[in-house]
């Protein structure tokens, strides 16, 4: 189990908000958690020089693409990027830097997984540079179903063992945020992080709800030590008073 950093651009800025509250409706702001003062390129740095390693960039809308070009430039092929991703843009994205690119939205037409767009993505970047994003919420039948266009579209997708199987021949690794719990510091999705662990094929990135690092240790245990981890809000890098940044790198490090 290993911890990737993140490093979440909006509105040109590296910021940890709660991720169920982005909408592209004109006018509304989403819930904040911590805005930074530093440029992208000072956390780069950072997860650099403490030997982190598989951590991503993600734009939150548009207007992020230069911040997040910063990012990736400051140590090329360290981190992966997401947010938009097309199979026209992909090649641009890795060409800046990145080590693998990620896509969701782009996967989905009228709340439907299209596999023509996946074949289209899959001619456009190899299996080994594609993380697919399976972020998810919980729904009222018991299913976790993967949400698009800024985790407000619940699509007919469920994120089940044979869903995480199929996909697996077109990507490297998944990265899946718990919406319901992402940027609330309530805790982990128990759940979901045990379907993950004892469901997928590949190497899974989970986030949301981490609030201290008895969490991070009860993820270690019911993920069986394959699921990875990244925390954003509950960080002390980020506003945070649960987690210590040097604390997580030390947990890194004890797992490498």
């Amino acid at each position: 189990m290993r911890f990737r950093p993140c490093i979440d651009i909006h509105g040109g800025k590296v910021k940890q908000i709660v991720g169920s509250t982005l909408s592209d409706a004109p006018g509304i702001a989403p819930a904040t958690n911590f805005e930074a003062e530093q440029p992208p390129s000072f956390f780069a740095d950072l997860y650099f020089r403490d030997g982190l390693e598989g951590g991503h960039v993600i734009m939150l809308g548009k207007g992020n693409e230069e911040a997040a070009k910063e990012a990736l430039s400051a140590h090329p092929g360290t981190m992966q990027v997401g947010g938009g991703i097309t199979p026209t843009n992909a090649a641009e994205w890795l060409a800046a830097g990145a080590a693998k690119v990620i896509v969701t939205s782009y996967l989905f037409v009228d709340g439907a997984l299209s596999m023509q767009r996946l074949e289209e993505l899959a001619n456009a970047v190899l299996p080994e540079r594609l993380v697919i994003d399976l972020s998810c919420r919980a729904c009222a039948d018991g299913q976790y179903r993967v949400a698009c266009d800024r985790w407000q579209t619940i699509t007919q997708t469920v994120v089940n063992r044979e869903t995480l199987v199929e996909l697996a021949d077109y990507c490297s690794e998944y990265l899946v945020h718990a919406v319901d719990v992402e940027g609330k510091q309530a805790g982990i999705d128990r759940t979901l992080v045990q379907l993950l662990a004892d469901s997928s094929p590949l190497p899974v990135t989970y986030a949301g709800g981490a609030k201290s690092m008895d969490d991070i240790r009860l993820l270690q245990k019911l993920g069986h030590n394959r699921i990875d981890v990244t925390v954003g809000s509950a960080l002390d890098i980020f506003g945070g008073n649960g987690i210590r940044y040097r604390d997580i790198v030390d947990f890194d490090k004890q797992n490498r």
